[in-house]
């Protein structure tokens, strides 16, 4: 049995055995890589080396996908792609709001944003 092969099967046994949907699954692997990320790298998730590495894994499992059927399924591709990567994007965008909107009170009065 070759990666591509073990792969496949580790990711379909995952299913099975959660019975979690694979729209689901796509959700928490999103969130929980990035929050692993973060860790790793000890960058702040408002910053974007978290979420690029998402996006770096996402692309990963969707070339094994392929690899493993023969064929790009581009409405399935498409549907895991931002099921992935929409929370941890929203949420990066979230905390560089909030992060932005901190900076800003704590300039003193009078002083224009740069």
């Amino acid at each position: 049995m070759n990666l591509v092969e073990l792969y496949h099967d580790a990711i379909i046994s995952l299913g099975d055995d959660t019975g979690a949907s694979d729209s689901l699954l796509h959700v928490h692997a999103g969130l929980a890589i990035m929050l692993i990320a973060r860790l790793v790298t000890r960058k702040s998730l408002a910053t974007p080396i978290p979420f690029l590495v998402v996006c770096l894994a996402e692309l990963f499992n969707e070339v094994m996908d392929r690899l493993a059927t023969g064929s790009w399924r581009p409405a399935d591709t498409g549907l895991d792609v931002v099921n992935t990567l929409f929370w941890p994007f929203m949420l990066m965008i979230g905390l560089r709001i909030r992060r932005a909107r901190e900076i800003e009170r704590r300039k003193p009065d009078g002083e224009k944003p740069s």
